[in-house]
């Protein structure tokens, strides 16, 4: 086992002077509260909109809105400021339906005189009146998974029967706050019959969404007569006519779970038949139905997901016989075929956007990156998580790109969302900041220096410069194996001279050399975090406080480690 040092100096971001502040500079990891109401993500990568040239600048927004985007902003005292330096800011992604955070409602009891021809619509799953806000919970773990995997809005669905009920549009902010951006934004619809009672097949919803439909109609135009000719007899409006009132009126679209390309099919013709505007959900397999997709002008919410492969690594044994390598072929073509779905959608010109119904969020960047590794572009993948999500659901004005006066929704990776070693370090919801872990990648093993390859073992003196000055101190790392830690001398915020403290998540990556630690400054915990460049015996880098900036560090090896 070896065991190595490297000593370094830090410095000026860590003085008395400037930890002082701590106090009102600490920020919340959880996102719960703000502690400043303007914020700064600076020198960063910014992706404002698909298919925009990535720029470098800052993004400024106060109180959930985003104030300016740009290289040379001007940035208030105030400002919380979030170093960007190497990191990639896109527009908030949006899901277009999805049931995180969702509940089902108690089935009501069947009434005594029930009839199963003709059962009351609470009892067969007809419920449009019913609003999802009243069954979403933000504080829900499925909401925090959303969140963590780059969404900061959501229109989620109702759970329930074949008509359960509305959606609404919810931004995934603070739960203190208010997160309904657009209650009753669609009507969920699918094709889940009743048991035992009517209508319990797809055709029998078929013939009940009609009837549901007609009767609105008629019930409004009854309405519209009565409001405007007195002898005529009051009508009498049903919850279910009243609720369905917004569909046939064309104020808000239907979104149609089908699971097959018959389902489609049906959808479809529903929505040609009756006029209604119509949005398509759950299919897997849309090759079938792109003809007919395209000529309705229907646009298509797809599912996230990476297909299940378990057949296909279980297949692979090399003791397999000829039935199970030809099976394998089959799930292999099904799982290919599966992942170039979203590619055929954007050649046939298909408006689609991204949603995680049934889906995990946390394979939600794998689930892209497979997509574009089997033929989407890169600038339909960021649309059907941005731009297309807003557009389909009404909310451009606000939603979907990276602007002056739109909402403050920003997802902040390490890397591009592309590739992937892309994680997701920070996600701004309606203004509000949420931390994630980044986790390095595994320390590569250094090589002998005979051979060329970088090596950091040893006592490093360096200094770095900040606005109160040039100061310095040590680092001391250890190596066992591959894995490096160690710790780092610092001024002491309190100015009683130098403290020792443990650094982390140590990782030499090539000629970059990155690690963080902790400082306590006034009863609040602070991360530094370091990059430098390896040249020779001198590293170039910076030195990172997401409440302060960056600042430069120069360092020089001074006794290279002995330890073989």
């Amino acid at each position: 086992m070896k065991k190595q040092i490297l000593k370094a100096g830090v410095a000026g971001l860590l003085l008395t002077g400037i930890l002082s502040h701590a106090g009102w500079a600490q920020s919340d990891p959880t996102g719960k509260r703000r502690v400043t109401e303007t914020f700064a993500i600076t020198n960063a990568t910014i992706f404002a909109s698909p298919g925009q040239q990535a720029t470098k600048g800052s993004v400024l927004f106060r109180d959930g809105v985003i104030l300016g985007i740009g290289a040379n902003l001007s940035l208030p005292k105030e400002a919380q400021v979030i170093p960007g330096d190497s990191l990639f800011i896109y527009p908030g992604f949006i899901d277009g339906a999805g049931m995180a955070g969702v509940t089902k409602p108690k089935d009501p009891e069947r009434p005594k005189d029930f009839v199963s021809s003709a059962p009351p619509d609470e009892i067969a799953g007809i419920t449009p009146w019913r609003s999802v806000s009243d069954q979403f919970s933000l504080s829900a773990s499925q909401v925090e998974d959303l969140r963590k995997a780059g969404f900061t809005m959501a229109q989620v669905l109702p759970d329930g029967g074949m008509i359960p009920g509305k959606a609404s549009i919810m931004v995934l902010g603070s739960s203190g706050a208010v997160n309904v951006l657009v209650e009753n934004s669609a009507l969920a619809a699918n094709f889940r019959g009743s048991r035992g009672m009517y209508p319990a097949t797809a055709v029998g919803v078929m013939a009940k969404f009609r009837d549901v439909y007609q009767n609105t109609t008629l019930a409004l135009n009854h309405s519209k007569l009565y409001a405007s000719n007195g002898g005529v007899s009051r009508p009498e409006v049903t919850p279910t006519q009243a609720a369905m009132a917004a569909v046939v009126q064309k104020q808000i679209p239907v979104i149609f779970t089908a699971a097959s390309d018959l389902e489609i099919r049906r959808a479809i013709s529903l929505q040609k038949e009756l006029g209604f505007k119509l949005i398509l959900t759950g299919l897997e397999y849309y090759e079938p139905v792109i003809d007919l997709i395209k000529s309705s002008g229907t646009p298509v919410l797809v599912k996230l997901e990476i297909p299940d492969d378990k057949a296909i690594k279980a297949n692979k044994a090399e003791n397999a016989t000829e039935a199970t390598k030809a099976q394998y072929e089959r799930v292999k073509e099904a799982y290919d075929k599966a992942l170039k779905q979203a590619a055929q959608l954007e050649k046939a010109g298909i408006p689609f956007a991204f949603s995680t119904m049934d889906t995990k969020p946390s394979d939600a960047l794998k689930a892209v990156q497979s997509m574009v590794k089997n033929g989407l572009s890169e600038k339909a993948a960021l649309a059907a998580l941005t731009t297309n999500p807003a557009q389909i659901l009404g909310i451009s004005r606000v939603a979907g790109t990276i602007e002056k006066g739109k909402m403050a929704n920003l997802v902040i990776s390490n890397d591009s969302i592309f590739k992937e070693s892309a994680q997701i370090k920070h996600v701004v919801a309606d203004g509000y900041v949420f931390d994630y872990e980044v986790k390095k990648k595994a320390a590569k093993e250094n090589g002998k220096s005979e051979n060329g390859a970088v090596k950091i073992e040893g006592v490093w003196e360096y200094t770095a410069e900040t606005p109160a000055g040039s100061n310095g101190g040590e680092i001391t790392f250890t190596k066992e194996g591959a894995d490096y830690s160690g710790t780092i001398t610092l001024d002491d915020p309190s100015g009683s001279g130098k403290i020792n403290t443990p650094i982390r998540n140590v990782s030499l990556d090539g000629k970059t050399v990155t690690f963080e630690f902790d400082v306590n400054a006034g009863g609040n915990t602070l991360v530094v975090s370091i990059s430098g460049e390896i040249s020779g015996n001198s590293m170039e880098g910076t030195m990172s406080v997401a409440q302060f900036g960056s600042f430069p560090v120069k360092a020089t090896l001074v006794t290279p480690s002995q330890t073989h």
